[in-house]
């Protein structure tokens, strides 16, 4: 597990260092390492883990790499940005790919219910397999077991490693209350199924001839007494039959997830930690980090989403609510003439007022506004004929520049509270290489949104 700095305490600003003391993470170089065969993008829900797979898979396409993205997100929207229909359990290429060498992009969204139905049929003889998947018991847990998707999300990519058929293929984690749902759900399954109740169940099968009818007799009878007050008859019998039709398959549950675990820890598999610049979600995230340095899974990164900026950055919080202020007080004596020169005559600008503050240059009234043609001013006459004086005047000019710079005091709130955040992050994980990624101004719904959010990814500090 990394060492926790000893100087960052949560909850403190971090000094100097920021950005500038850890890695960067670099994109490119992995989706080009032909090496790499697998991405994991994890992290907590709504960190934007969907969108950023889907986005590294087209541009994993677009620079040669036969693709499968895999994603558990139910949302249709990713499948809309591809420009396909419906995603479901079998993988369905994507049309407008500009791949080259080659470079295909495939989809499919994790159906739970029919992986595990697909590894019943693939591992039972037909009969069995109908009695398997008729089961009531068995639909209910191939339908919501906890742990069940995670689990079948390992079976899925296991599945689709052995067919060799992509060169790369980019996970999307579940969605889960926990970031670490996803490592320990193969497990959880695997204690279920070989767990004291299933193996009393299973007991008198293996225990066969009147030995196992006398152990049937006892411990049914015990059962019936116990169990079938606590669960119901029928639910015990449906998880006798169940136990029953599955017993040759228990071992295989086990075998299978811990050789794609091992896969996950192998050096072609590379895993994305997803956050966003909030408090919730990079304390996940440094849950995450952890438990894959604890598990020895190779990390690559941290992909910091929806990182918001500003053009004017100079200009601080304090600045401009103060501007504000001595605009919406009518202190700012730093004006024009007002409307002395629209019937024809130019107006001269006046001479600055001394008592302008300091926070005037960035957002000026009226005598900041820039120049326009003869032909596109306005004048006193057309803004009679609209029914007043028009909006154009130094009050609604005051208006407007005060909300703008309330505007912008609010989002410089906002990148001071993501850059402490991320600051503590880092401190605590110096060795973590980290990109950001800038916010964009809506949701990505297509090809070309996929792409933006690639180039973002893949510039020096993801494009923020």
């Amino acid at each position: 597990m990394p060492e926790r700095n000893p100087g960052a305490v949560e909850g403190t600003a971090v000094g100097a260092g920021g950005l500038d003391a850890v890695p960067v993470l670099e994109v490119d170089p992995i989706l080009d390492d032909r090496g790499t065969r697998i991405i994991v993008c994890c992290g907590s829900g709504g960190v934007g883990k969907t969108t950023t797979a889907a986005a590294l898979g087209v541009r994993a396409a677009e620079r040669g790499r036969r693709v499968v993205v895999l994603t558990i997100d139910p949302a249709r929207r990713l499948a809309q940005s591809m420009g396909i229909d419906a995603l479901d359990n079998t993988p369905r290429k994507v049309d407008g790919i500009k791949g080259s060498d080659g470079g295909e992009l495939h989809a499919m969204m994790l159906d739970m219910k029919r992986t595990f139905d697909e590894i019943v049929e693939a591992h039972a003889d037909p009969a069995r397999a109908r009695a398997i998947l008729e089961n009531p018991f068995y639909q209910s847990l191939s339908a919501g077991f906890a742990g069940t998707q995670e689990y079948m999300a390992m079976e899925k990519l296991g599945q689709l490693r052995a067919r060799d058929e992509w060169d790369l293929i980019i996970v999307d984690t579940p969605p889960s209350r926990s970031a670490l749902d996803f490592l320990d759900a193969p497990k959880r399954l695997g204690s279920f199924l070989d767990g004291k109740f299933i193996k009393l169940l299973m007991a008198p099968a293996k225990v066969g001839g009147r030995a196992g009818m006398k152990f049937l007799n006892v411990g049914m009878s015990m059962m019936s007494g116990t169990l079938g007050k606590l669960l119901g008859g029928q639910f015990l019998g449906d998880v006798q039959t169940f136990v029953a039709a599955m017993d040759t398959m228990f071992g295989g549950f086990r075998t299978r997830a811990d050789a794609t675990y091992r896969l996950l820890q192998a050096p072609g598999t590379a895993f994305l930690v997803v956050a966003a610049p909030e408090r919730d979600a990079l304390r996940e995230a440094a849950y995450f980090v952890e438990r894959l340095a604890a598990e020895g899974m190779p990390l690559a990164g941290l992909v910091l989403n929806r990182v918001h900026g500003s053009g004017a950055a100079g200009l601080s919080a304090e600045r401009a609510r103060a501007a504000a202020e001595n605009l919406e007080e009518g202190r700012m004596v730093d004006r024009g003439p007002g409307k002395t020169g629209l019937r024809g005559v130019p107006a001269t600008s006046s001479e600055p007022s001394h008592h302008a503050t300091a926070a005037d240059s960035p957002a000026r009234p009226s005598s900041a506004r820039p120049s326009v043609a003869p032909e596109a001013a306005p004048t006193a006459d057309a803004a009679e004929e609209h029914g007043g004086t028009g909006p154009d005047t130094d009050q609604d000019l005051a208006r407007l520049t005060a909300g703008l710079l309330r505007l912008h005091a609010e989002r410089m709130r906002v990148l001071a509270r993501e850059q402490r955040t991320r600051d503590r992050f880092t401190a605590l994980h110096p060795e973590v290489a980290v990109t950001e990624v800038a916010a964009l101004p809506g949701d990505v719904h297509d090809l070309a949104g996929l792409r933006a959010i690639g180039e973002r990814l893949s510039s020096p500090r993801g494009g923020s």
